[in-house]
């Protein structure tokens, strides 16, 4: 019975520990999703419920645990969840039996990364105080003399945990300084190690803290690296910094002259003990050094000079990675031009090394490209070669046909920087040489070669032409090669096209991948038809399809060549939609050509055949689609409504299908809609604007010359037309209320309509766009009068929107008053106020004594006061006033308006009312004056007296 039920037990813990590897993996591959049936809080409260559990194994335990070490702050988002977190998962922590060593050390990083991560640490709460302090306590058991050997890995993950928070809280432990470096000093076991990282750490740090300090003194120094209190709370604004890789940039320093000798003791000791540690080890601490002996003067880089020797000889990566960083840091305060041409040497023959792996040589290449120079050429940061690294020393890395495909690609690169920079004189081997090795690799492949060859082949081909596309005579007999290749393997279609895209996108020029195309297109139309198979004929219409892109290769022969595919053969009668739709693709393009109207007859016969022999229906229907858009749409609206979306999709998908039957998608993409609302209006801004008569920049006097100029403008004056346009200047912006349909509009053409025939036919205005979030865009309207007279302009407007549907709208009317179309008399430039007077007195002579039937003279009175008066005119007159300065008693206003009329104004204070004396040329204006100046004083008792 006991057997049975104990049985009973493990079969339903074995039940519950594969529910939770099953929920645990479904949080692990999309937390969100999980979620989305659950909340944080309840799986959170179920982790924790389950840790305390003391009938489940510590496997699964670790996997509860692995959620909060992958995501802590999804389940726990404030600082106050994470803080209730951490004491839940130290309370579970305090309560595990001593033999659970693993998940101890699993749960002690939970806990820190829970701290860490919900700003726990940032904010110093008391949760992460303690968890700080016991820490600290468990790394002072050095040498397990009290818990004993089988606790050592606490210790360790004790010192990884704290080495965690000091990282993200630097200067966390600048206070313990020598505490810690007598831990380290007490530690023999293996985890000499941990404790030497962790002081070294501390150190970094906290020397950092004092480079942002101003006058740091030889006690403040001393006091840093003998300090025993505790943790350093206080935020410092260091955050997660590191010196910078490129070393160029300014490092922060302490002030010269600090007693140092006290750290250059230190310092010394940890570089002693530094081959003791793990290769990995070793590279963090001369990494840390590094940055300390950057930020102190008092400190040589000769303190490095005895590891030298060793570092230069190592076989590891992390330690060659290091002495590269010390390098570029100390450059030649550190390393001779000996050093540095050994360890060139060195790079060079590590990198070709038989026992390495294929990542250890390809960190090589690359530590030789970006090498450090002592003093390099170029500080731009673009890929340059080394000066050191010469034809003769890297000769030996040339690429051959037997090496990997990686390797063989970094030694090409590394090789064609070499050359292209080498100074080789006429024969050029090198060059010569890689050139060769290119049609090796490419005569592998006519060989029908794996796929990873064709790759690898096109690689080098791209990385070749990508220094030496310039040289003709060499990328001819590629592109020659390449397409002699496609003539026998049209499988090679993707990887050509693929190398045309890469070389059109990096190179400025074009010209390789246009001849390349051109050239692929030649060698499709020489192929006897034989060799046209189902198979083939779909390489050969993808690469079609590409050369149609190219606005320079003439697309008449692609045209012919389909053509004749389909009248002489059972393409059509067998229907393939693959091969028809293959077909409509190179017809797409064509139709976005620049030269399509060169082609226009033998593209429409195209598609006409298509659409009326192809048996399927949906590529007959695309057929009649792209038929009706050639035939019915300008080349820039054909464009338009192919064009392509952000994305690289279309920018308006529809299903085109059944276009004769008029469905739904095809009118709405063909039609133009109308708007039931106004969308957009003119709203005036600015006063309108006229050119003058003459662009003479001489003065006019009161001389004969004014005499003249009256002649000339008399003349003028009868010639028919005669008359400056009047231009208004309005915003084009968007209706108070609209759809969010509109917010964006584009290509707005604005149509005008005259409600009078005393105006000239005004042209349509276009406008690029209208957007709701930008600025209005000023708009135009040029009037030419006939009639002076005011008048409404009806105005619609034609746009399309961002779905590519074309609207039609109407505006709200445009009114043009009477004082709108006044302009100035159209004198010279410069012309004197004498002058103007003489020809404001002559044109009144000639109204007043002109013929009856077109110039009168009238009378307008009104009552104001003086001060108000001349607020008036300067309101409304301004412009228009022939002298300069304003009279006491009178005043002369002259309006002209086109295309040959004048009212002239003399205004006149008497003593009961101001006196406006007018005269014109054409007394149909007369009404039009009498209410103009009856609205500009209507707050005046007004009299109205003709003559």
């Amino acid at each position: 019975m006991f057997l049975k039920c104990d049985l009973i037990e493990v079969i339903s813990r074995m039940t519950i520990a594969g529910l939770w590897d099953q929920r645990i993996a479904a949080f692990l591959l999309s937390p969100s999703q999980f979620l989305a049936t659950t909340t944080s809080e309840s799986f959170l409260a179920e982790l924790l419920h389950e840790l305390r559990n003391d009938k489940a194994n510590d496997q699964l335990k670790i996997l509860l645990v692995s959620v909060l070490l992958e995501h802590p702050t999804i389940l726990c988002p404030s600082t106050s969840v994470g803080e209730e977190t951490a004491l839940e998962l130290l309370s579970v922590f305090s309560h595990m039996p001593q033999k659970s060593i693993s998940l101890k050390c699993n749960v002690m990083l939970a806990i820190t990364n829970v701290i860490i991560c919900t700003s726990c640490l940032a904010t110093h709460t008391k949760m992460a105080e303690d968890w700080l302090d016991l820490l600290y306590q468990t790394i002072q058991d050095t040498n397990d003399y009290r818990c004993g050997l089988s606790q050592q890995p606490i210790r360790a993950t004790a010192c990884d945990c704290l080495r965690e928070m000091e990282t993200c809280s630097p200067g966390l432990l600048s206070q313990k300084l020598e505490a810690l470096c007598l831990l380290k000093q007490q530690e023999t076991t293996v985890l000499h190690q941990s404790y030497c990282m962790l002081y070294t750490l501390g150190l970094k740090n906290a020397i950092r803290i004092l480079t942002n300090q101003k006058d740091v003194t030889d006690l403040e120094f001393k006091t840093i690296l003998a300090g025993n209190e505790g943790f350093a709370w206080k935020s410092n604004p260091l955050g997660l910094t590191f010196l910078p890789v490129n070393m160029m940039v300014q490092v922060p320093r302490l002030p010269p002259g600090l007693d140092c000798k006290e750290l250059k003791s230190i310092m010394s000791s940890l570089l002693e003990e530094s081959y003791l540690l793990t290769p990995i080890s070793q590279s963090a601490l001369l990494r840390e050094l590094v940055e300390v002996v950057a930020m102190v003067p008092g400190l040589s880089p000769t303190l490095f000079k005895s590891q030298l020797l060793r570092l230069f000889g190592t076989a590891e990566v992390e330690l060659m990675h290091a002495t590269l960083f010390m390098k570029d840091t100390f450059t030649d305060s550190l390393f001779t031009a000996e050093d540095e041409n050994f360890l060139l040497k060195r790079l060079v023959s590590t990198a070709q090394h038989p026992l390495l792996g294929i990542p250890e040589k390809l960190f090589y290449m690359d530590c030789i490209l970006h090498f450090p120079e002592n003093r390099p050429i170029s500080s731009s940061g673009e890929e340059s070669l080394p000066v050191l690294v010469t034809p003769r020393l890297a000769a030996s890395l040339l690429p051959t046909v037997f090496n990997d495909s990686a390797t063989m690609l970094c030694r090409l690169n590394l090789l064609c920087l070499v050359h292209l920079e080498a100074d080789e004189g006429e024969d050029d081997k090198g060059i010569n040489y890689l050139f060769n090795h290119i049609m090796a690799l490419l005569k592998i492949v006519d060989s029908d070669g794996s796929r990873e060859v064709v790759v690898t082949s096109f690689r080098a081909v791209y990385i070749f032409l990508m220094h030496f596309s310039g040289m003709e005579e060499l990328s001819d007999k590629l592109i020659d090669k390449l397409c002699d290749m496609y003539s026998r393997h049209s499988r090679l279609a993707q990887h050509l096209i693929g190398l045309a895209d890469r070389i059109q996108e990096r190179l400025d020029d074009h010209v390789w991948s246009v001849k390349l195309l051109r050239g692929l297109q030649k060698r499709i139309m020489e192929m006897p038809p034989l060799q046209l198979t189902i198979h083939n004929l779909s390489w050969h219409l993808k690469v079609l399809k590409r050369v149609a892109k190219e606005g320079h290769i003439t697309q008449r022969n692609t045209i012919y060549l389909l053509l004749n595919v389909l009248i002489n053969s059972n393409l059509c009668e067998r229907g393939n939609w693959q091969v028809g739709n293959a077909v409509l693709a190179v017809c797409r393009n064509l139709l976005e050509h620049p030269s399509i109207d060169k082609v226009f007859i033998e593209l429409a016969d195209l598609l006409q055949y298509i659409s009326v022999h192809y048996e399927d229906t949906d590529i007959q229907d695309h057929a009649r689609f792209y038929y009706t858009l050639l035939t019915n749409l300008s080349w820039e609206k054909l464009t338009g409504v192919l064009a392509k979306g952000p994305d690289g999709g279309r920018a308006k998908e529809r299903s085109h299908s059944a276009i004769m039957a008029e469905n739904e998608g095809i009118a709405s993409n063909l039609t133009v809609h109308k708007a039931e609302r106004h969308v957009l209006r003119l709203v005036k801004v600015q006063e309108k604007t006229s050119q003058r008569f003459s662009d003479s920049s001489e003065s006019l006097e009161v001389t004969g010359e004014t005499k003249k100029w009256l002649e000339v403008y008399q003349e003028q004056f009868q010639m028919p037309g005669f008359g400056s346009e009047v231009t208004l200047r309005y915003n084009l912006t968007h209706a108070d209320e609209t759809d969010s349909l509109f917010d964006r509009v584009f290509t707005v053409c604005l149509h005008f309509e005259l409600k009078d025939s005393n105006y000239a036919k005004v042209s349509d205005i276009h406008v690029p766009c209208v957007f709701r979030d930008r600025k209005p865009p000023e708009v135009k309207v040029r009037l030419k009068p006939f009639q002076p007279y005011p008048t409404t302009l009806s105005v619609s407007a034609i746009f399309t929107t961002q779905d590519g549907c074309s609207w039609h709208s109407r505006l709200p009317d445009v009114s043009v008053s009477f004082p709108e179309i006044f302009l100035p008399l159209p004198l010279p430039l410069n012309t004197s106020c004498a002058c103007k007077e003489e020809v404001f007195d002559r044109i009144w002579e000639a109204a007043a004594s002109g013929s009856p039937d077109k110039s009168a003279i009238s009378l307008f009175c009104f009552k104001t006061g003086d001060e108000s008066l001349a607020d008036l005119i300067k309101t409304h007159f301004q412009g228009y006033l022939i002298t300069d300065e304003l009279s006491e008693r009178s005043w002369k206003v002259l309006f002209f308006l086109p295309p040959m009329c004048h009212v002239l104004l003399m205004i006149t204070q008497a003593e009961d009312a101001v006196q406006v004396s007018i005269a014109t040329d054409n007394w149909e204006l007369l009404p039009f004056v009498n209410s103009y100046l009856q609205n500009i004083t209507d707050h005046c008792c007004t009299t109205v007296t003709d003559g």
